[in-house]
C-alpha cells in the first residue's frame, strides 16, 4: 500500500482564522452549556429550599418566574465573562499585546465597582429575596417603613402600592427587615373593651359564640382557619377592661374578617345589654367668690356678647 500523502502546512492567515473560529465556537458552546446548567441548578435549589422549609410548595408559575429571574442575571454575568475572555484570546492570536488591555480592564473594573456598588448591593439583596422566598407579587408587606401590596419585583427594586393608592419604589439594598403579612395564613388580632362593672365571663362567652357563628357562616367560614375567641384579659385601665381576641384566617383575609367580627360583636353586645366603655369628660368650673375675698381677687365682670367692646366694663359712676 502506498503511503498517504502528507497534509501540507496551512498558511499562517488560515491557521489564525481557524484558531479564531475555534475560540468563537468554544465560547458559544460554553455559553449554551452555562445557560442550561444555571437554569437546572437554580430550579433544583429553589425546589429543595421549598421542600426543606415549612412553606407550601410554590405554584409552577411562581417557581418559573423566580428561576427565570435568577438564571437571567447569572447567565448575563457569565456570558459577559466568556465574551471578555474570548476577545482577549482572539487579540492574542493576532499578536496584539493584551497586557495593557488587561490592565485597562482592571482599572475600569475597579472604577465601575466603586461607582456601581449600590446597584450591585441591590442585585445581591434581590437574589436573596428570591432564593429565600421572602415575598412575591401580590403579597402585603412592610419594607423600609412602607406598607403596601407588592405590584412589581425585580432584582433591583420592589414596587409597592399603599392603601391610599400611592406607589412606592424601594431599592432592594435598603431592605433590612421584610415583614410579610400574607404568608400562608394570617391572624385576626382585636382588642375589645367592656365596661368595668360588666360580667367579664358573660362577655367572653358571648364573643366566643360570635366567633363560632362567624366560622359556621357560609360566606365567612371558608375564610377562617380557626374561630376567633377571647384568649385573655389584656388590660384593666380606669373604667375599661380590654379583652384580647385572636383567630386564624387565610392569607390576606384578616382585615375583612376583623371588620365583620367587630360588627357582629357590637350587635351582640347591644342585644345582650353588655355595656361598652364610653369616653368621660370632666369639666371643672369656678364658683362665685367666697366670703371674705377681697375686691382685688374678684375678676372683673365680662362684657355681654353683644356689648360694645369700646365701652368701659364695670358699674356706672
Amino acid at each position: 500500500m502506498p503511503p498517504m500523502p502528507a497534509i501540507p502546512d496551512l498558511p499562517d492567515s488560515v491557521d489564525s482564522l481557524l484558531r479564531v473560529g475555534l475560540v468563537v465556537v468554544t465560547a458559544l458552546i460554553g455559553f449554551l452549556v452555562l445557560r442550561q446548567v444555571v437554569r437546572v441548578s437554580v430550579r433544583s435549589l429553589l425546589e429543595r429550599r421549598a421542600a426543606e422549609s415549612e412553606d407550601e410548595s410554590m405554584p409552577p408559575l411562581e417557581l418559573e418566574r423566580r428561576v427565570s429571574t435568577i438564571a437571567r442575571l447569572v447567565v448575563r454575568i457569565g456570558g459577559a465573562v466568556l465574551a471578555v475572555i474570548a476577545v482577549l484570546m482572539i487579540l492574542g492570536e493576532f499578536d496584539i499585546d493584551i497586557g495593557p488591555a488587561v490592565a485597562g480592564l482592571g482599572v475600569v473594573g475597579i472604577a465601575v465597582g466603586f461607582g456601581a456598588q449600590t446597584l450591585i448591593r441591590d442585585w445581591l439583596a434581590g437574589i436573596f429575596i428570591v432564593l429565600e422566598n421572602q415575598y412575591s407579587e401580590g403579597d402585603v408587606v412592610r419594607i423600609a417603613g412602607v406598607d403596601g401590596v407588592v405590584e412589581a419585583f425585580s432584582l433591583r427594586r420592589t414596587t409597592l402600592r399603599d392603601l391610599d393608592g400611592t406607589v412606592h419604589t424601594v431599592p432592594n439594598g435598603q431592605i433590612t427587615v421584610a415583614s410579610n403579612m400574607t404568608r400562608l395564613w394570617s391572624r385576626v388580632n382585636l382588642d375589645v373593651g367592656v365596661a368595668f362593672d360588666s360580667d367579664i365571663d358573660r362577655a367572653t362567652a358571648l364573643i366566643d359564640r360570635v366567633g363560632e357563628e362567624l366560622q359556621a357562616d357560609e360566606e365567612w367560614g371558608p375564610r377562617l382557619l380557626e374561630a376567633p375567641a377571647v384568649v385573655r384579659v389584656d388590660a384593666v385601665a380606669g373604667s375599661v377592661v380590654t379583652l384580647k381576641v385572636l383567630g386564624q384566617v387565610r392569607a390576606a383575609e384578616q382585615w375583612a374578617v376583623a371588620g365583620e367580627l367587630r360588627k357582629r360583636i357590637l350587635a351582640a353586645f347591644a342585644r345582650e345589654g353588655i355595656d361598652m366603655p364610653l369616653p368621660h369628660q370632666v369639666i371643672v368650673t369656678r364658683g362665685p367668690a367666697a366670703a371674705g375675698t377681697s375686691a382685688e381677687d374678684t375678676p372683673a365682670e365680662a362684657p355681654a356678647p353683644d356689648a360694645d367692646p369700646t365701652k368701659p366694663v364695670g358699674p356706672a359712676r
